[in-house]
Protein backbone atom coordinates (compact mmCIF):
# COMPACT_ATOMS: atom_id res chain seq x y z
CA UNK A 1 0.00 0.00 0.00
CA UNK A 2 1.09 3.78 -0.89
CA UNK A 3 1.84 5.57 2.00
CA UNK A 4 0.37 9.60 1.57
CA UNK A 5 3.82 10.70 2.27
CA UNK A 6 5.45 8.53 -0.57
CA UNK A 7 2.52 10.10 -2.47
CA UNK A 8 3.13 13.24 -2.47
CA UNK A 9 6.67 12.85 -3.22
CA UNK A 10 6.46 11.72 -6.55
CA UNK A 11 7.37 14.34 -8.89
CA UNK A 12 5.42 15.80 -11.85
CA UNK A 13 6.31 15.25 -15.12
CA UNK A 14 5.43 18.38 -17.67
CA UNK A 15 5.86 16.95 -21.21
CA UNK A 16 6.11 18.02 -24.45
CA UNK A 17 6.26 15.85 -27.95
CA UNK A 18 9.74 14.24 -27.52
CA UNK A 19 10.77 15.35 -23.65
CA UNK A 20 9.24 15.47 -20.32
CA UNK A 21 10.51 17.98 -17.51
CA UNK A 22 9.67 17.87 -13.82
CA UNK A 23 7.57 20.43 -12.42
CA UNK A 24 9.41 23.27 -10.50
CA UNK A 25 7.78 25.53 -8.51
CA UNK A 26 10.62 28.33 -8.89
CA UNK A 27 9.95 28.24 -12.08
CA UNK A 28 5.89 28.23 -11.90
CA UNK A 29 6.24 31.06 -9.58
CA UNK A 30 8.58 33.22 -11.61
CA UNK A 31 5.53 32.83 -14.55
CA UNK A 32 3.07 34.06 -11.90
CA UNK A 33 5.20 36.65 -10.75
CA UNK A 34 4.61 38.24 -14.21
CA UNK A 35 1.27 38.81 -13.37
CA UNK A 36 2.31 41.04 -11.12
CA UNK A 37 1.37 39.06 -8.03
CA UNK A 38 4.44 39.80 -5.30
CA UNK A 39 6.97 36.59 -5.34
CA UNK A 40 6.15 35.38 -2.04
CA UNK A 41 2.35 34.75 -2.86
CA UNK A 42 3.70 33.62 -6.55
CA UNK A 43 5.19 30.99 -4.58
CA UNK A 44 1.85 29.96 -2.70
CA UNK A 45 0.68 29.45 -6.22
CA UNK A 46 2.91 27.45 -7.42
CA UNK A 47 2.22 25.17 -4.60
CA UNK A 48 -1.22 24.88 -4.67
CA UNK A 49 -0.88 24.21 -8.40
CA UNK A 50 1.41 21.34 -7.68
CA UNK A 51 -0.78 20.28 -4.54
CA UNK A 52 -4.28 20.01 -6.87
CA UNK A 53 -2.44 17.98 -9.61
CA UNK A 54 -1.21 15.52 -7.17
CA UNK A 55 -4.66 15.25 -5.16
CA UNK A 56 -6.14 14.50 -8.99
CA UNK A 57 -3.27 12.03 -9.79
CA UNK A 58 -2.08 13.88 -12.26
CA UNK A 59 1.90 13.26 -12.50
CA UNK A 60 2.44 13.53 -16.01
CA UNK A 61 0.82 16.67 -17.66
CA UNK A 62 1.27 18.70 -20.89
CA UNK A 63 1.78 22.19 -21.19
CA UNK A 64 -1.69 23.22 -22.08
CA UNK A 65 -3.23 20.83 -19.18
CA UNK A 66 -0.64 22.99 -17.00
CA UNK A 67 -1.68 25.92 -17.64
CA UNK A 68 -5.90 25.22 -17.48
CA UNK A 69 -4.71 24.18 -13.33
CA UNK A 70 -2.80 27.54 -12.81
CA UNK A 71 -5.54 29.39 -14.17
CA UNK A 72 -7.72 27.47 -11.92
CA UNK A 73 -5.69 28.44 -8.68
CA UNK A 74 -5.30 31.98 -10.14
CA UNK A 75 -9.25 32.17 -10.83
CA UNK A 76 -9.84 30.73 -7.13
CA UNK A 77 -7.47 32.75 -4.88
CA UNK A 78 -6.55 36.02 -7.04
CA UNK A 79 -9.08 36.48 -9.02
CA UNK A 80 -10.06 37.41 -12.59
CA UNK A 81 -7.78 40.22 -13.55
CA UNK A 82 -4.85 38.04 -12.20
CA UNK A 83 -5.72 35.49 -14.78
CA UNK A 84 -6.57 37.70 -17.76
CA UNK A 85 -2.74 38.57 -17.55
CA UNK A 86 -1.48 35.21 -16.88
CA UNK A 87 -2.80 34.47 -20.04
CA UNK A 88 -1.40 37.28 -22.18
CA UNK A 89 2.00 37.06 -20.79
CA UNK A 90 1.76 33.18 -21.86
CA UNK A 91 1.45 34.47 -25.12
CA UNK A 92 5.24 36.44 -24.72
CA UNK A 93 6.43 33.14 -25.47
CA UNK A 94 4.83 33.17 -28.81
CA UNK A 95 6.08 35.91 -30.16
CA UNK A 96 7.85 35.95 -33.93
CA UNK A 97 10.14 38.86 -33.03
CA UNK A 98 12.70 39.50 -30.15
CA UNK A 99 11.46 41.48 -27.35
CA UNK A 100 13.41 44.54 -26.02
CA UNK A 101 12.54 46.31 -23.29
CA UNK A 102 14.12 50.17 -23.08
CA UNK A 103 13.82 51.37 -19.11
CA UNK A 104 14.90 55.29 -19.07
CA UNK A 105 15.11 57.67 -16.27
CA UNK A 106 17.68 60.00 -14.70
CA UNK A 107 20.02 58.25 -11.87
CA UNK A 108 18.78 57.32 -8.58
CA UNK A 109 14.99 56.10 -9.41
CA UNK A 110 15.21 52.60 -9.38
CA UNK A 111 16.01 51.18 -12.87
CA UNK A 112 18.24 48.47 -12.60
CA UNK A 113 16.24 47.12 -9.64
CA UNK A 114 13.18 47.47 -11.95
CA UNK A 115 15.23 46.02 -14.74
CA UNK A 116 16.68 43.15 -12.83
CA UNK A 117 13.07 42.08 -12.04
CA UNK A 118 11.15 42.71 -15.21
CA UNK A 119 13.83 40.13 -16.93
CA UNK A 120 13.53 37.88 -13.70
CA UNK A 121 9.75 37.70 -14.18
CA UNK A 122 9.71 37.56 -18.15
CA UNK A 123 12.60 34.98 -17.95
CA UNK A 124 14.85 36.87 -20.11
CA UNK A 125 18.69 36.56 -19.01
CA UNK A 126 20.46 39.29 -20.71
CA UNK A 127 20.19 42.99 -18.93
CA UNK A 128 22.97 45.38 -20.24
CA UNK A 129 22.94 48.92 -18.42
CA UNK A 130 24.24 51.80 -20.61
CA UNK A 131 26.28 52.73 -17.96
CA UNK A 132 28.24 49.66 -18.65
CA UNK A 133 28.45 50.54 -22.26
CA UNK A 134 29.60 53.74 -21.67
CA UNK A 135 32.66 52.17 -19.76
CA UNK A 136 33.27 49.97 -22.97
CA UNK A 137 33.30 52.85 -24.79
CA UNK A 138 36.10 54.59 -22.07
CA UNK A 139 38.58 51.56 -23.16
CA UNK A 140 38.12 52.46 -26.64
CA UNK A 141 38.04 56.36 -26.95
CA UNK A 142 40.48 58.39 -25.23
CA UNK A 143 39.57 61.46 -22.87
CA UNK A 144 40.67 63.40 -25.46
CA UNK A 145 38.93 62.34 -28.21
CA UNK A 146 35.41 62.10 -26.04
CA UNK A 147 36.06 63.55 -22.88
CA UNK A 148 32.10 63.41 -21.68
CA UNK A 149 32.04 59.60 -22.06
CA UNK A 150 34.97 60.32 -18.48
CA UNK A 151 32.20 61.75 -16.18
CA UNK A 152 28.75 61.12 -14.75
CA UNK A 153 25.63 61.46 -16.93
CA UNK A 154 25.10 64.61 -14.32
CA UNK A 155 28.50 66.35 -14.54
CA UNK A 156 29.78 65.53 -18.51
CA UNK A 157 29.04 69.22 -18.80
CA UNK A 158 32.83 69.46 -17.45
CA UNK A 159 33.81 67.62 -20.91
CA UNK A 160 32.57 70.15 -23.05
CA UNK A 161 35.49 72.11 -24.91
CA UNK A 162 33.58 75.05 -26.11
CA UNK A 163 31.87 78.05 -24.20
CA UNK A 164 28.56 77.67 -24.51
CA UNK A 165 25.78 80.36 -25.32
CA UNK A 166 24.59 82.46 -22.01
CA UNK A 167 21.02 81.16 -22.23
CA UNK A 168 22.06 77.42 -22.71
CA UNK A 169 22.16 75.21 -19.92
CA UNK A 170 25.62 73.17 -19.80
CA UNK A 171 24.05 70.14 -17.19
CA UNK A 172 21.80 69.17 -20.98
CA UNK A 173 24.27 69.80 -23.31
CA UNK A 174 26.55 67.51 -21.70
CA UNK A 175 24.55 65.37 -21.05
CA UNK A 176 23.33 64.97 -24.52
CA UNK A 177 26.49 65.02 -25.81
CA UNK A 178 27.26 61.98 -23.44
CA UNK A 179 23.93 60.57 -24.83
CA UNK A 180 24.27 61.01 -28.07
CA UNK A 181 27.69 58.72 -27.67
CA UNK A 182 26.66 56.15 -25.90
CA UNK A 183 23.34 55.87 -28.14
CA UNK A 184 25.62 54.71 -30.99
CA UNK A 185 27.02 51.34 -28.61
CA UNK A 186 23.34 50.90 -27.71
CA UNK A 187 21.81 50.16 -31.13
CA UNK A 188 24.87 48.34 -31.90
CA UNK A 189 24.00 46.02 -28.30
CA UNK A 190 20.05 45.96 -29.74
CA UNK A 191 20.76 45.15 -33.42
CA UNK A 192 22.87 42.17 -32.60
CA UNK A 193 20.10 41.03 -29.54
CA UNK A 194 17.68 41.06 -33.06
CA UNK A 195 20.12 39.55 -35.53
CA UNK A 196 20.34 36.65 -32.71
CA UNK A 197 16.75 36.52 -31.85
CA UNK A 198 17.28 37.30 -28.19
CA UNK A 199 14.86 38.93 -25.69
CA UNK A 200 16.39 41.89 -23.87
CA UNK A 201 16.32 44.13 -21.43
CA UNK A 202 18.15 47.81 -22.15
CA UNK A 203 18.65 50.53 -18.71
CA UNK A 204 20.10 53.44 -18.51
CA UNK A 205 19.72 57.33 -17.55
CA UNK A 206 21.46 57.33 -21.31
CA UNK A 207 17.49 55.78 -22.80
CA UNK A 208 16.35 59.33 -23.91
CA UNK A 209 13.18 59.70 -26.46
CA UNK A 210 14.69 60.98 -29.88
CA UNK A 211 18.21 59.87 -29.32
CA UNK A 212 17.16 56.38 -29.95
CA UNK A 213 14.20 55.41 -32.50
CA UNK A 214 12.14 52.84 -32.14
CA UNK A 215 11.05 52.45 -35.17
CA UNK A 216 14.90 51.54 -37.09
CA UNK A 217 14.33 48.40 -34.82
CA UNK A 218 11.51 46.97 -37.31
CA UNK A 219 12.00 43.03 -36.67
CA UNK A 220 11.71 43.49 -32.93
CA UNK A 221 8.79 44.44 -30.18
CA UNK A 222 10.33 47.50 -28.83
CA UNK A 223 8.87 48.64 -25.74
CA UNK A 224 10.01 52.11 -24.31
CA UNK A 225 9.51 53.61 -21.04
CA UNK A 226 10.65 56.10 -18.54
CA UNK A 227 10.86 55.51 -14.76
CA UNK A 228 10.38 58.61 -12.25
CA UNK A 229 10.41 59.64 -8.90
CA UNK A 230 8.45 62.82 -8.21
CA UNK A 231 8.74 63.03 -4.66
CA UNK A 232 12.43 64.88 -4.16
CA UNK A 233 12.86 63.29 -0.80
CA UNK A 234 12.23 59.72 -1.61
CA UNK A 235 14.44 60.14 -4.14
CA UNK A 236 17.39 61.64 -2.13
CA UNK A 237 16.68 58.88 -0.03
CA UNK A 238 17.52 56.09 -2.76
CA UNK A 239 20.70 57.45 -2.78
CA UNK A 240 21.20 56.66 0.70
CA UNK A 241 20.11 53.08 0.46
CA UNK A 242 22.52 52.94 -2.69
CA UNK A 243 25.62 54.01 -0.29
CA UNK A 244 24.84 51.23 2.49
CA UNK A 245 24.11 48.49 -0.49
CA UNK A 246 27.81 49.74 -1.86
CA UNK A 247 29.15 49.56 1.64
CA UNK A 248 29.89 53.19 0.67
CA UNK A 249 31.23 52.30 -3.02
CA UNK A 250 28.58 54.71 -4.40
CA UNK A 251 28.73 57.80 -1.63
CA UNK A 252 25.71 59.24 -0.85
CA UNK A 253 27.47 62.57 -0.67
CA UNK A 254 28.35 62.72 -4.57
CA UNK A 255 25.02 62.79 -5.47
CA UNK A 256 23.25 64.80 -3.08
CA UNK A 257 25.91 67.40 -4.31
CA UNK A 258 24.65 66.81 -7.63
CA UNK A 259 20.99 66.39 -7.16
CA UNK A 260 19.63 69.52 -8.31
CA UNK A 261 21.61 67.99 -11.81
CA UNK A 262 19.90 64.90 -11.31
CA UNK A 263 16.74 66.63 -11.18
CA UNK A 264 16.87 68.62 -14.08
CA UNK A 265 18.31 65.79 -16.09
CA UNK A 266 15.01 63.69 -15.31
CA UNK A 267 12.70 66.72 -16.33
CA UNK A 268 14.91 66.97 -19.79
CA UNK A 269 13.93 63.48 -20.16
CA UNK A 270 10.12 63.62 -19.10
CA UNK A 271 9.94 66.47 -21.36
CA UNK A 272 10.39 65.04 -24.32
CA UNK A 273 8.89 61.80 -23.19
CA UNK A 274 5.67 63.74 -23.46
CA UNK A 275 6.50 65.42 -26.68
CA UNK A 276 7.35 61.58 -27.84
CA UNK A 277 4.54 59.95 -26.46
CA UNK A 278 6.58 57.72 -24.44
CA UNK A 279 5.02 56.29 -21.16
CA UNK A 280 6.29 57.75 -18.03
CA UNK A 281 5.81 55.45 -14.45
CA UNK A 282 6.15 57.03 -10.91
CA UNK A 283 7.69 54.68 -8.74
CA UNK A 284 6.49 54.72 -5.65
CA UNK A 285 7.19 51.10 -4.30
CA UNK A 286 8.96 47.86 -6.12
CA UNK A 287 6.22 45.65 -6.77
CA UNK A 288 3.69 48.24 -7.11
CA UNK A 289 6.24 50.06 -10.02
CA UNK A 290 7.32 46.18 -11.43
CA UNK A 291 3.73 45.60 -12.25
CA UNK A 292 2.66 48.90 -13.69
CA UNK A 293 5.82 48.22 -15.90
CA UNK A 294 4.38 44.68 -16.71
CA UNK A 295 1.04 45.85 -17.44
CA UNK A 296 2.95 48.90 -20.04
CA UNK A 297 5.07 45.88 -21.54
CA UNK A 298 1.64 43.59 -22.30
CA UNK A 299 -0.39 47.03 -23.55
CA UNK A 300 2.16 47.63 -25.91
CA UNK A 301 2.88 44.60 -27.28
CA UNK A 302 -0.70 43.19 -27.59
CA UNK A 303 -2.88 46.75 -27.56
CA UNK A 304 -6.43 46.02 -26.02
CA UNK A 305 -8.88 45.48 -29.81
CA UNK A 306 -12.49 47.12 -29.34
CA UNK A 307 -14.14 45.58 -26.63
CA UNK A 308 -11.42 46.12 -24.58
CA UNK A 309 -9.59 42.55 -25.12
CA UNK A 310 -5.77 42.15 -25.79
CA UNK A 311 -4.70 40.70 -29.46
CA UNK A 312 -2.74 37.62 -28.24
CA UNK A 313 -0.46 35.66 -30.35
CA UNK A 314 -1.42 32.53 -32.07
CA UNK A 315 -2.18 29.64 -29.72
CA UNK A 316 0.24 26.64 -28.91
CA UNK A 317 1.79 25.05 -26.03
CA UNK A 318 3.82 26.72 -23.45
CA UNK A 319 4.83 26.23 -20.13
Amino acid sequence: MTRKGDFFQKRIVIRDERHGLPYSKGIMASSIMATGIPPKRAYRMSELVEERLKESNRFSVSTNELRDVVVGVLREHVGEEHVQRYVRWQSLGKLEKPLIILIGGTTGVGKSTIATEIAHRLGITRVVSTDALREVMRAIFSKELMPTLYDSSFSAWRGLREPLPAATDPVIVGFREQTIAVAVGMKAVIDRAIREGLNLVVEGVHIVPGFIDSKHFKSAFVVHLIITVEDENLHRSHFYIREMETEGFRPFERYRANFDSIRKIGKYIEDLSREKGIPIISSRNLDTTVAMVLEEILNQVFPPLEGGEAALAPEREVL
